[in-house]
């Protein structure tokens, strides 16, 4: 599959080829679920806790005898059914992490950009080499390729780029990324893909495997 080239300013460079197997691959659903549930999981800090009655402080005396007082029969002032008490079934600390292995994973990033390139949503431009950060390169650049401004753009870079990351940080649902960090979910999470040449040349070398 071929797509064109731009450069900074939006004209067209020429075309290169997307590596077949990684941009047209037989779309595995299942992978794509359970690589995506491994990420958004161990996103997880899973440290929410509510205390139980035996945990909040007092109760340590019945509030009132049991019989003769026309009230209902009362142990402690922690009781769940009490302002104040400990909760019933409230959420505990706990362990989200998952793990799929490393070939399920790289099935689901190839079904991911396959599902992207079938529908037209990966771009490819030059060097992204500026001299300073220039954000309305980058907004121009994204309009004149009929990206619109609410649509989350995932730029793909071979390394971190001081400039690219300053010139695009202000652009609404715009994210930076490098290409061995890409996965699944960033590119399930975005409506366009954009990779610079080098970029898409770090891609194929990481993941063509």
């Amino acid at each position: 599959m071929q797509v064109v080239v731009y450069s900074l300013s939006g004209e067209e460079k020429g075309k290169i080829e997307l590596p077949e197997n990684i941009f047209n691959v037989e779309v595995n659903e299942h992978a794509l679920y359970e690589s995506i549930k491994e990420f958004l999981n161990n996103q997880r800090q899973g440290t929410v806790k509510t205390k139980t009655r035996g945990e909040v402080s007092g109760g340590g005396r019945k509030p009132w005898r049991q019989k003769g007082t026309g009230r209902a029969r009362a142990g402690s002032n922690r009781s769940p059914l009490w302002v104040g008490g400990g909760t019933t079934f409230g959420p505990q600390p706990k362990d989200w992490y998952y793990k799929t292995n490393k070939k399920v994973k790289r099935l689901a990033l190839k079904s991911a950009l396959t599902l992207k390139a079938k529908e037209k949503r990966i771009f490819v431009i030059e060097s992204v080499d500026l001299e300073q950060p220039k954000t309305k390169t980058f907004f121009d650049l994204t309009k004149k390729l009929n990206i619109e401004k609410t649509d989350k753009k995932l730029f793909v870079n071979e390394k971190y780029n001081k400039n690219l990351y300053y010139s695009v940080r202000n652009m609404d649902g715009t994210f930076v990324i490098m290409a061995h960090e890409i996965n699944p979910y960033f590119v399930m999470n975005s409506d366009y893909l954009i990779f610079t040449e080098s970029g898409l040349k770090k891609l194929e070398e990481v993941f063509s495997l």
